[in-house]
């Protein structure tokens, strides 16, 4: 781990970003490519595997991104320290709110008719892209922004904190990439195309890590905000989706189980490497 911190800092925060969301990207085509070996996969697996994701953005969302935005109000801005955190937090749920009211798409698991956002004739393929894509843009807003942060100088934000954030996201895509891809080839999709479309999710968390990171190093007394904004769309997502689609099948106790894991997980890997 010294080693890659060591490359990490050769480089700068922006192509760390790429560098880290690339990484998360390429779990998510990993999780995709099991479409390869697997026509479906057991329901229980799947429903753990997306309780873990949840338990994973849950502990991110705290210890990596809404505990730092709050140690740095407290050392640069004349408002209370929870003024930042709170207004950011709010902004990022409102701003995923906004996009899942818009944007089209269908979650893993639902009928065509059960589509989200503005009505349209896309395929049934698409909708579930979008509807995952729309899980990894805080993901990567949210590795964009916690390298970005190191370049300021602040206690609270190292790298070691955002390689934990990148690996967290990283094991929390592997289940997003399959819940696309199995369900295509099961639908009778070539494991090629369904592959494609499930790695094509997180093609946007390299774009909006890089956007994150610029961000913050261009405009340190928007830090806070960004960390918790971002923070504030991983929450939105885990309540709004992962968590009742972990549960939806009736595996209640799995998943709940799971999302402690997934919580304990990247709590440890915060602690231990931030």
């Amino acid at each position: 781990m010294d080693a890659l911190t060591d490359f990490l800092t050769r480089h700068h925060p922006a192509t760390q970003a790429l560098l880290a969301t690339l990484f998360t990207w390429g779990v998510t085509a990993l999780g995709a490519a099991l479409v390869f070996f697997f026509k479906k996969i057991n329901q229980q697996i799947l429903d753990g595997m997306l309780g873990f994701a949840a338990g994973v953005m849950i502990a991110a969302s705290f210890w990596s991104l809404l505990a730092p935005a709050i140690e740095m109000s407290e050392s640069t801005s004349s408002l209370p320290a929870w003024m930042p955190a709170l207004v950011g937090f709010l902004a990022g749920g409102l701003f995923l709110f906004s996009i899942d009211k818009v944007l089209p798409h269908l979650h893993p698991g639902h009928e065509i008719h059960q589509a989200e956002g503005i009505k349209t004739s896309w395929q049934r393929s698409v909708l579930l892209v979008l509807a995952i894509t729309l899980h990894n843009i805080p993901e990567g807003l949210a590795v964009g922004v916690a390298f970005g942060a190191v370049v300021h100088g602040l206690p609270s934000a190292t790298i070691g904190t955002a390689v934990a954030l990148a690996i967290g996201i990283g094991l929390q895509n592997f289940p997003e990439g399959t819940a696309v891809s199995v369900p295509l080839r099961r639908e009778g999709m070539s494991r090629r195309k369904a592959f494609f479309y499930g790695q094509l999710s997180g093609v946007v968390e390299p774009i909006f890590g890089v956007l994150g990171a610029i961000a913050v190093l261009t405009m340190q007394p928007i830090l806070p905000y960004a960390l918790s904004f971002a923070a504030g769309a991983m929450i939105f997502v885990v309540v709004e989706e992962l968590i009742p689609e972990s549960q939806q099948a009736g595996n209640t106790d799995l998943a709940t189980m799971a999302t402690l894991l997934g919580f304990s997980v990247m709590m440890v890997l915060d602690v231990a490497l931030g």
